[in-house]
């Protein structure tokens, strides 16, 4: 058994070139192979959010507190609140962040496959944000 305090890894800013805005994130764990999993608290500032992005084992949101906007290529923008669970399948192209008025935090947890959890692709546009 292996215990990991709360805290116990420092909090990391958003890289600029994989988010818009003020984006924290708090990484709660990864394990090493054989075990692929992975998790981490996302909080975005309002109008912070991610760039459009895959995963090549899919991702679930599980939305903690505030108000924020997901969307997958080809559909609409879709409004995620506190206690919603967000399905991403494998290889779909997505962004989600805060909206423009209010913060938002999510749990993330991926896999990985070959040592990636995800592939970054293009920003989101604002007049695409904005909708």
């Amino acid at each position: 058994m292996q215990i990991q305090r709360n805290a116990s890894i420092p909090s990391a800013k958003g890289p600029e070139e994989h988010f818009t805005g003020s984006v924290r994130m708090d990484m709660r764990f990864s394990r090493p192979a054989p075990a692929r999993v992975g998790a981490v608290i996302v909080t975005f500032e309002p109008g912070a959010r991610t760039a459009w992005h895959t995963h090549p084992l899919g991702q679930t949101l599980i939305v903690t507190a505030g108000l924020g906007w997901a969307q997958r290529e080809g559909g609409p923008r879709e409004e995620i609140r506190p206690g919603d669970i967000v399905w991403f399948e494998p290889g779909e192209k997505h962004w989600h962040g805060a909206t423009d008025q209010t913060a938002m935090t999510h749990i993330a947890i991926s896999e990985a496959e070959d040592g990636t959890s995800v592939n970054w692709l293009e920003k989101v546009e604002d007049g695409d944000y904005l909708g």
